[in-house]
């Protein structure tokens, strides 16, 4: 045999019994098969075994198969991102004349889909109050398909009543659909309450340090695997193995780091409720934020993203100002990395409630809660005070 053919031909391999702890990442497109009557197309890997990469390579599909199992569901589907999951439950879900209803404090690009594809499709998406609870029932509709919960909210952290909401929804048949990155998709269970399809950005916790962009979508049951099984291969929501194996990776640290993001964001919550300056602190684990009964009540746990309002007297430039002041804190989207991060939200929009402007949102990393406190405070003292 040639040279060149046995660069593409070797006789001879390495040894198949290497027992890693970790998972290999499996680089393929083309899966080869032994003959002609295994060939088949099929996305269903966990019945029919490997047939293309563009369904999950063993990577991907053991990244699956872990999230599945500390959420308590049937089959975990990895997509691209948080907002691919959104975007294939609707249109699993949801078809021209569909009516969907979702809170609106959910995450911004939830609604912005709404408003935009989805619309254009002929698909009505109502917002609706997230403190509704079972008065859901009532913006129920004949063609309503779908119910989205998000709980707590992006940004402004309102607890939800899903049990409520679920009950409501089954009662009519809706199918019921949950964004629960907040809870890394184990400080609420969501299939024990009745959830049918839950989503995370494992860009978040899972991943937890800020180098990758994936998202998963768990179904309850068999029926739901197929549903939305199909529309996810028909779209070709092909990941990366190197990014699930990154997320692998952060699943292992996944408890421990929870554990310490929780408790450094409650001390600084608490310290910034009692500060002069700040008129409100957002945060479903402190007594006094709206929702919190129901937070003891459905979770387990908080996490590391949460909001505070400054006073009236401190203006919107100040806001800003006092942002650009912060050291460890940088200017970024997203939450549950391992460094901490604030964000401001100009022209904020909530029905039931103005903060013009004053609301900043940290998400609390790694670093010691002593210096993150002393960062916050050394900036209001040059910025406002």
């Amino acid at each position: 045999m040639h040279w060149r053919s046995k660069l593409l031909h070797p006789t001879n391999h390495a040894p198949k019994d290497y027992n890693s702890l970790t998972t290999p990442v499996y680089r393929a497109s083309t899966v080869v098969f032994e003959n002609t009557k295994g060939i088949i197309d099929n996305w269903r890997q966990k019945t029919h075994g490997y047939t293309y990469g563009l369904f999950g390579s063993p990577t991907v599909v053991e990244l699956g198969i872990r999230i599945a199992e500390i959420e308590g569901a049937h089959h975990t589907f990895i997509v691209p991102g948080g907002q691919a999951a959104i975007s294939t439950v609707y249109l699993a879900f949801c078809k021209t004349g569909s009516h969907c209803l979702v809170p609106y404090s959910a995450y911004g690009p939830n609604k912005e889909l709404a408003y935009g594809l989805l619309k254009n499709m002929g698909i009505e998406v109502q917002t609706y109050d997230p403190s509704i609870g079972a008065g859901i029932a009532d913006l129920i509709k004949p063609n309503t398909h779908l119910i989205w919960t998000e709980s707590p909210g992006s940004i402004t952290m309102e607890i939800q009543d899903v049990p409520a909401i679920i009950k409501a929804a089954k009662a009519r048949g809706v199918a019921v659909a949950i964004d629960n990155t907040y809870s890394a998709g184990v400080m609420f269970d969501a299939f024990k309450h009745g959830v049918d399809v839950s989503v995370q950005a494992l860009t978040k916790y899972i991943g937890g340090h800020s180098d990758l962009v994936l998202g998963s979508l768990s179904v309850a049951n068999n029926a739901l695997y197929e549903k939305v099984g199909s529309i996810w291969a028909q779209l070709g929501m092909n990941v990366s193995p190197d990014d699930a194996s990154l997320a692998l990776r952060g699943l292992q640290t996944l408890g421990v780091r929870l554990e310490k993001l929780e408790a450094s964001a409650l001390k600084i919550a608490k310290w910034l409720k009692d500060h002069a300056d700040v008129e409100l602190v957002l945060h479903p684990a402190l007594p006094d934020c709206g929702g919190h009964e129901i937070w003891k009540r459905d979770f387990t746990g908080s996490a590391s993203v949460f909001s505070f309002v400054f006073k009236e007297h401190v203006p919107k430039e100040q806001v800003i100002t006092f942002v650009e002041s912060l050291k460890f804190f940088k200017l970024g989207f997203s939450w549950g990395g391992t460094q901490s991060l604030a964000m401001v939200y100009p022209g904020l929009h909530r029905p039931n409630r103005d903060y013009k402007d004053r609301l900043v949102r940290l998400n609390i990393g790694l670093e010691e809660p002593d210096d993150l406190i002393a960062d916050i405070s050394a900036a209001i003292e040059k910025v406002i005070r």
